[in-house]
C-alpha cells in the first residue's frame, strides 16, 4: 500500500491580512513547495497571526485618511502602492489598489484563520485576494464567513468563528507573544519554531533556505 511521505517538519507562516508582502509571499512560498515537492520534500502548513496595526479600531478606518497621515500623503501613498503592484506582477499578483476603501481590524481574519482546520491555507489565500484583489470588507465577520466558506471551511468551524469570541484570545496573545519574540516584519517563516527569514524572496531563493534548514535540522537530530 502506498502511504505518503513523511513530512520535513512544520512549516509556519507569521503574517497578516493587509500585508501585500505577505500575499505575494505566499505566491512564492507556493511556487517553492511545488519545485521541493518534486524532490520529495513536503511540509505541514500552518499560518499564525500577527497584527502590523494593534491599535486598530475594530470597526477599521477610511484607507485613503488613514494612509495619508502614516506616510505624510497620499501621493507618497500611491507611490508605494505603486511598487507593491510591480512586486505583485512579478510574482503573478494582481492588486487592485483602487477598490480598497477601508484598512481593518485584522483580529476576525486571523480568529477565522485560526479555526479554518485543513482549508487554513485555502482560507489564507481567499482573504488575500478578497481584500487587495476586490476591496472587500475583512475586518467584517459576515464577509469573513462568506469568504471561509468559499474557500472550503467546514461549517462546524464556520459556526464557532459565528459566535464572535472563540480564539480572540489566543490570536491576540499569539501575536503579542511573537512580536516580543523579536519578529518585526512579515511575512516570517518557521520551521518547527526555528526563525528561518522574513519578506517575500524569489521561490528558488525561498527553496534554498528550505533545504538547508531541513538540512540542518536534521543533522541536529542525527
Amino acid at each position: 500500500m502506498d502511504t505518503a511521505p513523511a513530512t520535513a517538519g512544520r512549516l509556519e507562516i507569521v503574517s497578516d491580512a493587509i500585508c501585500p508582502w505577505c500575499w505575494i509571499g505566499k505566491a512564492q512560498l507556493d511556487a517553492a513547495l511545488a519545485l521541493l515537492a518534486e524532490e520529495g520534500l513536503a511540509f505541514e502548513l500552518g499560518w499564525l497571526p500577527f497584527q502590523l496595526n494593534p491599535d486598530m479600531p475594530a470597526e477599521g478606518v477610511d484607507r485613503r485618511a488613514y494612509r495619508t497621515e502614516k506616510f505624510g500623503s497620499w501621493e507618497r501613498s500611491l507611490e508605494l502602492d505603486a511598487r507593491v503592484a510591480d512586486a505583485g506582477r512579478a510574482a503573478g499578483l494582481s492588486f487592485r489598489h483602487d477598490l480598497m476603501a477601508r484598512t481593518p481590524n485584522t483580529v476576525e481574519a486571523h480568529r477565522l484563520v485560526r479555526l479554518a482546520g485543513p482549508a487554513q491555507h485555502a482560507v489564507v489565500e481567499r482573504l488575500f485576494r478578497a481584500y487587495f484583489q476586490e476591496g472587500r470588507d475583512i475586518g467584517d465577520a459576515a464577509t469573513l464567513a462568506a469568504l471561509g466558506a468559499e474557500a472550503g471551511m467546514a461549517e462546524e468551524g464556520l459556526a464557532i468563528f459565528r459566535d464572535g469570541e472563540t480564539a480572540r484570545e489566543e490570536v491576540m496573545a499569539e501575536s503579542l507573544g511573537l512580536s516580543q519574540a523579536g519578529i518585526s516584519g512579515v511575512p516570517s517563516f518557521l520551521l518547527d519554531r526555528h526563525f528561518l527569514f522574513s519578506g517575500a524572496m524569489p521561490a528558488e531563493r525561498m527553496g534554498d533556505g528550505l533545504r538547508r534548514a531541513v538540512a540542518i535540522l536534521r543533522a541536529r537530530a542525527a
